[in-house]
C-alpha cells in the first residue's frame, strides 16, 4: 500500500451512513461488540501473546500492552456500559426566536472523522471505537507496531459487530503502522476532522508540530502528591503507595512525592514498607536520601534534576522534601504536565489554596491520583486525559466527542 487515501476516503463516506443510523442500531452494535469480546478471549490472548513475545518484559510499555482475561472482560463490560449512556448528539444548547422571526437553535453534532494515533495500548482500540460510534463519529486508528497483532484481532471483531448490526465496516478502520503514512494522516484535511494523539510526550509533540488537521492533545502525566505538614501520615502513606504501585505504567500514576520537612522523617518511615514490598526505585533529594538510608531502604538513588518532571511509567518515583506550601506549589508549577496533582492535608485553608493554585486538569485533596479516568469519573470509557484547555480538559470521553452546529429556520427573511 503506497497511500492510505482509500481508507480515509472510505471513512469519510461511512460518516454519512453512521449519521443516518438510529440510536437503537448503535446500541445494538455496542452490545454485540461486548458479547464478541467475551466470546473471543482465547483468540485475543493468542494474538496479544505474539505482540508480547516481541517486547522486553522490563519495558515500561509491557504492562500497557498486556491483556488478560480479566482486562478483556472489563473492556467488554465498559463497552456495554457505554451502550447505556445517552447519545451526546442532538442536544439543544440554546433556542431563540429573533425579532425578525428567525428561529435559531444551537445543537451538538458529531465531530466527523476522528483520527487517533496511539502506542502499545490495545484497550484504546476498543475504547475509541465504542465512544466514536456511540457519538456518531467514524474513527481511523493508527496503533503502534508493538500492538499490531492484538489491534488487528480487535478491529476484526469490531468490524464484524458493525456488519452484523447493519452498519458500514469502514466506520472503524485500522491504518498500517508504517511511519510514512503518519504524515499523510496528519495532513489529510480533506478527510479527517480531528487528530487525537495518545502516548508519550515525544509522540504528542510530533503530532502537534506536523499536523494540519486540528489536534486535541491527551498529554503525558507527570503527577505529584504533596504531603502537607498537617496530613494524617498513615492516610498519606496509603494514598502515595496506591498512586505509585497500583498500576505504575499508566498516566495517572504518581511520579514525584513532595513532603513537608516537619513531617518528612515520620512520613517516610510509614511509606517505606509499602514501597519496599514492591521494590519501588526511589530517586531522593539530599534530605530524603539521608532519611531513607538511615531507615535501610533497599532501592535508593540520589535524585538528579532530570528526575523531576520525569514520567517514570514504572515502579519508580522521585521524592523531594520542601519547607512549605509555597515551595511545593513552585515545584509543581515548574514540573507538572498539568494532568493530576494531589495534596494530603487536614488544613482546609491549605487544601483550598492548593486546589485553587495548581494548574492541572484534575486536582485532588486526600485521594489517589489514580482516579483520573473516564470510567471512574462516571463518563464511561475515555480516549485519553486532555491536559490542554480548549474543547476538552481532563478525561476526554463521550460528552466531548461533539461540536456545535447552528440551525436557522426562516420564512423568507432577507438581511437589509
Amino acid at each position: 500500500m503506497k497511500s492510505i487515501e482509500k481508507q480515509l476516503h472510505d471513512a469519510k463516506e461511512a460518516r454519512h451512513a453512521l449519521r443516518g443510523s438510529t440510536d437503537a442500531v448503535k446500541t445494538t452494535f455496542l452490545l454485540e461488540l461486548g458479547a464478541r469480546l467475551k466470546a473471543s478471549v482465547a483468540v485475543i490472548l493468542e494474538e496479544n501473546k505474539k505482540d508480547l513475545e516481541r517486547m522486553d518484559p522490563e519495558d515500561p510499555k509491557y504492562d500497557r500492552l498486556l491483556l488478560t482475561e480479566e482486562r478483556i472482560v472489563a473492556l467488554a463490560d465498559s463497552v456495554c456500559g457505554i451502550a447505556k449512556l445517552s447519545d451526546p448528539t442532538g442536544v439543544i444548547l440554546s433556542s431563540k426566536i429573533l425579532d425578525n422571526g428567525l428561529h435559531i437553535e444551537k445543537k451538538t453534532v458529531a465531530l466527523g472523522v476522528v483520527g487517533v494515533i496511539y502506542e502499545s495500548r490495545p484497550n484504546v482500540t476498543i475504547d475509541v471505537a465504542a465512544l466514536c460510534v456511540r457519538s456518531g463519529n467514524v474513527c481511523v486508528l493508527r496503533g503502534g507496531t508493538d500492538a499490531w497483532f492484538t489491534n488487528n484481532a480487535l478491529v476484526r471483531l469490531i468490524q464484524d459487530a458493525l456488519a452484523d448490526s447493519g452498519l458500514d465496516r469502514h466506520i472503524v478502520q485500522l491504518l498500517p503502522t508504517d511511519r510514512a503514512f503518519v504524515q499523510e494522516l496528519l495532513t489529510a484535511t480533506k478527510y479527517v476532522d480531528i487528530i487525537i494523539p495518545r502516548g508519550s510526550q515525544s509522540l504528542i509533540n510530533f503530532v502537534r508540530e506536523n499536523a494540519k488537521v486540528p489536534v486535541i492533545e491527551t498529554g503525558a502525566g507527570v503527577c505529584h502528591t504533596y504531603v502537607e505538614r498537617t496530613a494524617d501520615l498513615n492516610k498519606a502513606a496509603r494514598i502515595v503507595a496506591n498512586a505509585k504501585i497500583s498500576r505504575p505504567s499508566v498516566c495517572n500514576s504518581l511520579d514525584t512525592v513532595l513532603v513537608d520537612k516537619l513531617v518528612a522523617i515520620d512520613f517516610l518511615r510509614l511509606l517505606k514498607p509499602y514501597f519496599a514490598a514492591d521494590n519501588v526505585d526511589v530517586f531522593a533529594d539530599h534530605y530524603a536520601y539521608s532519611a531513607l538510608e538511615e531507615l535501610g531502604y533497599p532501592t535508593l538513588q540520589r535524585a538528579t534534576p532530570e528526575d523531576y518532571g520525569r514520567e517514570f511509567l514504572a515502579l519508580a518515583c522521585s521524592i523531594r522534601v520542601v519547607d512549605n506550601m509555597e515551595e511545593a506549589l513552585t515545584h509543581i508549577g515548574e514540573y507538572s504536565s498539568k494532568h493530576s496533582e494531589c495534596i494530603v492535608s487536614q488544613d482546609e485553608l491549605q487544601i483550598d489554596r492548593f486546589l485553587a493554585a495548581v494548574d492541572a486538569a484534575a486536582v485532588y485533596a486526600n485521594a489517589s491520583t489514580r482516579f483520573t479516568d473516564g470510567g471512574e469519573f462516571g463518563l464511561g470509557a475515555e480516549i485519553g486525559i486532555s491536559t490542554q484547555k480548549l474543547h476538552a480538559r481532563g478525561p476526554f470521553a463521550l460528552e466531548k466527542l461533539v461540536t456545535d452546529k447552528w440551525f436557522v429556520r426562516g420564512n423568507g427573511q432577507i438581511r437589509v
